[in-house]
């Protein structure tokens, strides 16, 4: 087994993703790799998609997920988009199919660039989100940060979207809240025992809204998908939107937009970008990495 695996520099709005290429071979990428791959600024990263042979018949890959602190993470939207661009650039194809920890995603790329990634299926049960306490109605939840008689946030909705999010509804823009400090406080509330991606989103109108989202795992990011969806979702479910919405990422370069559908089946799909940087070779034990001189295509 060769040492190094090819891997790619992309990102989804700006979310940083490194797409590792592992197939055909029986380890992983090791969470110390993650950890020294972060600690470089060429190759600083939200999430590593480590590309594994299929686990499951009628699927193209295993997506195994890491955090830049180097814990697995059960979803994200924004680093599948990435993977399909490289498997397209690579293949041909435009459909992909992919298992991960949090279950099947279907993924597809249009013609015009943008690749939609069904999401799955929101969870809302307080037990499988998960959280501490029992919540009949996790659309809105007794948690809140700040003076109790003027809190600065307050009452989320929780859900979770392969990962635990909550949402926090504000009524300005979201790059306006000290996010940076409370962040880690709510990530690592008593209340989300598994820890939860922090959203604050600002309704804009019936069919938008804005949103910023501190990670778990990966702290204040540029984008993220999930959480986009989770947004989407409990804006939708608390009567604030309609069920497709388009969201600016307020974080992202240019303050980028998804589109977020909540259809009737109950399945969550998720459209946008993916944008390829570079691409080198790395070793998955260690994180030693290597850019390529050539700066070719895209594929893997």
């Amino acid at each position: 087994m060769t040492k190094t695996v090819e891997f790619a520099r992309m990102n989804g709005l700006g979310n940083m993703i490194l797409v590792v290429d592992m197939r055909g071979r029986a380890d992983a990428v090791t969470p110390a790799a993650a950890i020294a791959l972060n600690a470089d600024p060429a190759t600083r990263f939200d999430q590593i998609m480590a590309i594994h042979d299929p686990r499951v018949d009628g699927t193209d890959a295993f997506i195994d997920i890491l955090n830049c602190d180097g814990t697995r993470a059960q979803a994200c939207g924004n680093g599948t988009r990435c993977v399909v661009q490289a498997l397209a650039s690579e293949t041909g194809r435009k459909a992909f199919t992919f298992q991960t920890v949090a279950g099947i995603l279907n993924a597809v790329e249009h013609e015009d660039g943008t690749i939609s990634v069904d999401m799955g299926k929101p969870v809302f049960e307080w037990n499988r989100i998960p959280l501490a306490e029992e919540f009949y109605d996790t659309s809105r939840i007794e948690l809140q940060i700040g003076p109790i008689d003027d809190p600065i946030l307050h009452s989320p909705a929780a859900m979770s979207m392969g990962n635990p999010h909550a949402i926090f509804w504000v009524d300005r823009d979201p790059m306006t809240f000290d996010l940076d400090r409370f962040g880690p406080l709510l990530e690592n509330h008593p209340m989300f025992p598994e820890k939860a991606n922090i959203t604050l989103a600002q309704v804009t109108s019936p069919t938008s809204m804005t949103t910023r989202t501190w990670e778990r795992g990966a702290g204040l990011t540029l984008a993220c998908g999930s959480a986009a969806c989770s947004a989407g979702v409990s804006g939708a479910r608390t009567g604030r939107t309609g069920r497709k919405v388009e969201i600016t990422v307020a974080s992202s370069p240019n303050r980028g937009k998804l589109t977020i559908e909540w259809r009737e089946d109950d399945h969550v799909v998720m459209t946008g970008p993916a944008e390829w940087e570079w691409s080198g070779t790395l070793d998955p034990v260690t994180g030693a990495f290597r850019r390529d001189d050539d700066a070719g295509a895209a594929a893997l």
